[in-house]
């Protein structure tokens, strides 16, 4: 007999994004059926898939940039794995060089491996939203009067060419930015503020080896995202506002980063 695990977050934003089978979509449907408040739940984030999905159809239809292509980075992919197999090989040669090397080496093989779970880039961006965003007197660190050592700073930090989205057209003027910790190294925030005093704050750090993500929509209580991962970075737009107004906003931001 087959035991299923229970049901989890990721089951149901895997039954949301339909990379469920069928056993394991009868399951998730049969516990939506007894639980209305979830139901109503996952019914929105359906809607807004779709919702997106119409939306964006004209930018799906439009070639898949040469860096994107799955050869391309399969390429990449092959060359970081020959780099990290040359960095082993080099370790492991002295450890055998070394007396010592046997007894630390025995140590690393019998200790349990850290996993470490890196959290949604759009809860990270939450968090620096209601962190800075609020602030009167320093809600950056660096202002917009420095934009462009702004800019090659936090570059330099996270190891890639970043610009500060221009979204003077939407009403939006950058106030400045700031350096923030993640999980796994550096985030940069870049902050804005329209005409009203209501800030919108960029998100962005480094994603690994994460494949290319669409658009995602989240909310938690008054503030809004859209968080998506592109060229291995992760990215996620912040503010107090409706989800139409911030996916304008984000589509902005996405193109912009897109010309790089």
């Amino acid at each position: 007999m087959t035991v299923r695990r229970p049901l989890s977050e990721d089951d149901l934003q895997a039954y949301v994004d339909g990379r469920l089978d069928a056993a394991r979509r009868a399951e998730v449907e049969t516990y939506l059926e007894s639980d209305a408040e979830a139901a109503r739940r996952i019914a929105g984030q359906i809607a807004d898939r779709d919702d997106l999905r119409a939306r964006l159809s004209a930018v799906a239809s439009e070639p898949i940039p040469a860096r994107l292509r799955i050869a391309h980075l399969r390429g990449e992919r092959r060359a970081w794995i020959g780099q990290r197999f040359g960095a082993v090989a080099a370790a492991l040669a002295c450890l055998v060089i070394g007396g010592a090397g046997g007894w630390l080496a025995s140590e690393r093989w019998h200790r349990a491996p850290t996993v470490v779970a890196a959290a949604p880039v759009a809860d990270a961006a939450m968090v620096a939203w209601r962190t800075y965003a609020v602030e009167v007197a320093h809600p950056v660190e660096v202002a917009a009067d420095q934009e462009a050592h702004l800019v090659q700073w936090l570059s330099r930090r996270l190891g890639r060419k970043l610009t500060a989205p221009k979204l003077d057209a939407l009403g939006l003027k950058l106030i400045g930015g700031r350096l923030l910790p993640a999980t796994n190294g550096p985030a940069a925030q870049f902050m804005y503020e329209d005409q009203q005093g209501r800030r919108v704050t960029v998100y962005v750090r480094p994603g690994g080896d994460a494949e290319p993500s669409a658009f995602r929509f989240e909310r938690t209580g008054e503030l809004a995202a859209f968080s998506w991962i592109d060229a291995q970075l992760s990215y996620a737009v912040v503010a107090q506002t409706d989800r139409d107004h911030l996916l304008g906003i984000a589509r902005a931001i996405y193109q912009q980063y897109e010309a790089l």
